[in-house]
């Protein structure tokens, strides 16, 4: 059983007792039911991603993330699907729509030991990289979105690093999913 310590839209933070009987702290997303993570790639082998997020800003731990497309499931659209959720959160964060969605892999933990979440990683199959709609920021969240050659994506992360960006570990298992 857990107890809710601090509660907001979007997450709470909760404490549960752990086998030794101290009290595990972690976040928790009471509105959502999952996270969806989407790779897209083109048949050329040429890759998406998102360079994001401002917590990694705010704690000065670098410069942006990145990531790929990616949201909850059910935070805005009551019943949605992951399905449903990885087609929405596409087009909303790409401006793209997929020939195919495959998903890879189900129940993904992002940080078991910090938050109770977890990813669906899927692999998003794009036929025309013309933008179908304008894709949203997120509220100044999303700050650039680049197209990276498969064959050219540990060098170019390497050199993203080097620049102070952190690598999402989203981002790291979409590529190993890539590769299956």
């Amino acid at each position: 059983m857990s107890n809710i310590l601090y509660h907001t839209k979007f997450l709470d933070l909760k404490s549960t007792p752990s086998k030794s009987g101290n009290q595990w702290v972690y976040a928790h997303r009471p509105n959502a039911k999952d996270v969806v993570v989407i790779l897209p790639t083109t048949k050329d082998e040429v890759l998406f991603l998102i360079e994001e997020r401002p917590p990694i800003q705010a704690e000065n731990i670098g410069k942006y993330t990145i990531g790929t497309a990616a949201g909850l499931v059910g935070d805005e659209r009551l019943g949605e699907s992951v399905e449903e959720a990885l087609a929405t959160e596409l087009l909303e964060e790409t401006g793209l729509v997929a020939k195919n969605i495959e998903i890879k892999s189900k129940k993904v933990a992002s940080s078991a030991g910090c938050v109770s979440e977890t990813c669906t990683i899927a692999i998003a199959h794009i036929e025309n990289k013309t933008e179908i709609k304008k894709p949203v920021d997120d509220g100044g969240i999303i700050v650039d979105r680049v197209w990276v050659k498969k064959s050219n994506i540990h060098t170019w992360l390497a050199e993203k690093e080097a620049e102070g960006f952190v690598l999402t570990a989203q981002v790291l298992a979409a590529l190993f999913y890539l590769e299956k």
